[in-house]
């Protein structure tokens, strides 16, 4: 007897691959969003399940999803949290079409696979599974899915932080984006749980020299010199090294796992006077390491010159700077001042930098996201990460809210050579059918356990 339409979507959390594929066929790419067909078809599901949702925006064409399954109220809500907007295909070369959600090789595959929409889909398939299976947990859950988290949440987390933040009241820890992402050091399989992460600002570098007619004015020195020179310097000088809390726990858990000479090495990198020397030896497998011991930044935008013949008399530069906890601009301006110098004018042109309620990560939880993944993949090591970008956490961190990245995906035999942070917001982007499984399962027994 065929299986009506209704039941098999009543059943769906049963496949998040499948629900993953349906939320990839909406085109979300943020710039402009257009994320409300989306956020609509996931409020049908809610409701049709006997969920009550809300829909809250600071444009329509741009709203945010919540919804509450009630728990017990012996412990303080959790909050399941995730976007489903998108940045650009522009100018990738896909093997597959990035919004058909294809499934082939055992991936689903297009664009937010990884970034957030198939985290979604995991968050989502548990919520509704717990809602088919009756479940009461401990406290109750928190549903949100937000718009707009690739370029700043202006009309996502950030305008509920600030207009809704009666949503999250009694809230202590949310399940966020991105991770626990199985990969492979040393031989060891890793999950990285990210339980802090850096900031961002867009500082403004201004040089100045003479300007004027190119055929008479031959000078040194002038700005486009000097442009060269900060260029430089940036180029060949880090930021000074700075050993925070979580990064020291990082690297402990992580060399207690790896056999010598790697453990010794990643125990010497948090003594800041052989920090450097050692990333320089270490070259290209240092890339990841070095921005979680410095302050970073880096030149995305030159501007100068209006015409050919005229030598510009001011260039301007903007550097995204990314700041670890703890630090803010003025910090960053601070010690970049004295890598380019007294000639070049810094100011803070753009931040999104907020200022957080936790001084340090509130590790209460990681105990139990921990204890779910070594159950479900003996073999894997959680291991609590410091983010070297920035995300929506930093809004919920204004209410004293601490996230963990928990929507974990395993790498399946076989696939130790994938590299999923090369293809997240990159051509290709795609993951494993097996792995949406294993997070939505991973996610479910954390709502069913009583240790939050």
């Amino acid at each position: 007897m065929p299986v009506s339409s209704a039941s098999k979507q009543a059943t769906l959390y049963q496949r998040p691959a499948e629900l993953l594929q349906n939320l990839i066929r909406f085109n979300t790419t943020n710039p402009p969003g257009n994320e409300a067909e989306c956020i609509n078809y996931m409020d049908r599901l809610l409701t049709a399940a006997g969920f009550e949702t809300s829909i809250l925006a600071r444009d329509p064409a741009r709203p945010n999803l919540i919804a509450r399954l009630a728990g017990q109220g012996k412990a303080p809500p959790l909050l399941l949290h995730g976007h489903i907007d998108v940045v650009t295909t522009e100018n990738q070369k896909w093997q597959c079409p990035p919004f058909e959600g294809r499934i082939s090789d055992g991936y689903v595959w297009g664009r937010g696979a990884l970034d957030d929409k198939g985290g979604v889909a995991m968050s989502l398939a548990a919520f509704l599974r717990a809602k088919a299976e009756a479940l009461r947990p401990v406290g109750d859950v928190i549903l949100a899915v937000v718009s707009d988290e690739e370029r700043g949440g202006y009309y996502g987390t950030k305008y509920l932080v600030e207009n809704h933040a009666d949503l999250f009241r009694g809230v202590r820890y949310a399940l966020g984006e991105t991770g626990p992402v199985a990969f492979f050091f040393s031989q060891r399989k890793l999950y990285p749980i990210m339980v802090a992460e850096k900031q961002v600002c867009v500082i403004k570098a201004t040089v100045r020299g003479p300007g004027g007619n190119s055929a008479l004015l031959i000078t040194r020195g002038g700005a486009t010199a000097k442009v060269a020179k900060l260029l430089q310097r940036l180029d060949q000088r880090r930021l000074p090294v700075h050993v925070t809390p979580v990064v020291r726990e990082m690297f402990v858990t992580i060399s207690r796992a790896m056999p010598f000479p790697t453990s010794f090495v990643l125990r010497q990198l948090l003594r800041p006077v052989l920090t450097d020397r050692l990333l320089d030896l270490l070259g290209e497998r240092a890339q990841i390491l070095d921005p979680l011991l410095h302050n970073t930044v880096s030149a995305d935008i030159i501007r100068g010159g209006e015409a050919n013949l005229i030598v510009p008399s001011e260039i301007t530069i903007e550097l995204s700077a990314f700041m670890l906890p703890g630090y803010t601009p003025k910090d960053v301006i601070t010690e970049l001042r004295q890598v380019v110098g007294s000639e070049v004018e810094l100011e803070v042109a753009k931040s999104g930098f907020v200022e957080p309620r936790i001084a340090e990560p509130d590790m209460g939880l990681f105990n139990t996201l921990a204890g779910v993944l070594r159950e479900a993949d003996p073999g894997g090591i959680p291991v609590p990460i410091l983010a070297h970008w920035s995300s929506d956490a930093r809004f919920l961190a204004q209410l004293g809210i601490q996230t963990y990245s928990f929507q974990p995906m395993n790498l399946p035999t076989g696939l130790e050579g994938f590299d999923y942070s090369r293809v997240s917001h990159a051509a290709d982007e795609r993951v494993p059918v097996e792995a949406l499984a294993f997070g939505a399962n991973a996610i479910c027994k954390v709502l069913q356990s009583g240790a939050w």
